[in-house]
């Protein structure tokens, strides 16, 4: 260092007595301005280099360089687990998407099987009702046909009252009555 120090200081005179300069310049201690600059820096690179800087300096950059490599390390395992839920999501998405086609197709073919069931049902109620409907014109048909023989009978019984009354008397029932005893 001190080797140094008097390198530069030489240098300095050196040049200065060889540029011939004829005025005088101030000097402390017999040394010029830009001597003692000199002798300054090389005190402070001395004492610098003393005071281990470099290596506190450069350890600094190493804890540095340690944080941002972390730091990578962190963003890259993020990026990863990112792109890992990314995947997920699109694998959702395409089995909601392949779920909701099945629902859909699904409920078609239940409204498929409701209707042809509504369209068989629909045959059988119509097919009951006329059915039923038969039944009751024939059971009116049978009804009226009933009532009209009751009524024929009715009438023919009436008439043939009538008939009787007029054409029989007290005497006359007295010889059927005598006769239908005597049959027995």
């Amino acid at each position: 260092m001190a080797d140094i120090a008097s390198l530069v200081i030489l240098a300095a005179g050196a040049a200065h007595e060889a540029a011939g300069h004829a005025e005088v310049e101030p000097s402390a201690l017999g040394l010029a301005p830009g001597a003692w600059v000199a002798l300054s820096m090389a005190v402070l690179i001395g004492i610098a280099l003393l005071a281990k800087a470099p290596k506190i300096a450069l350890g600094g950059l190493d804890k540095g360089i340690a944080e941002i490599r972390h730091q990578l390390e962190e963003a890259k395992a993020l990026r990863a687990e990112a792109e890992a839920l990314r995947k997920d999501y699109a694998d959702k998405i395409a089995n909601a998407a392949r779920e909701a086609a099945e629902m859909v197709a699904h409920a078609q073919h239940e409204a498929e099987a409701i209707v042809a069931k509504a369209e068989a049902d629909t045959t059988d109620l119509i097919a009951r009702r006329e059915k039923m409907a038969s039944e009751k014109i024939a059971a009116a048909e049978l009804a009226a046909v009933q009532d009209l023989r009751n009524k024929a009978a009715a009438a023919a019984a009436a008439a043939a009252g009538a008939l009787i009354r007029k054409g029989h008397d007290a005497g006359a029932d007295k010889a059927l009555v005598d006769q239908a005893i005597a049959g027995l």
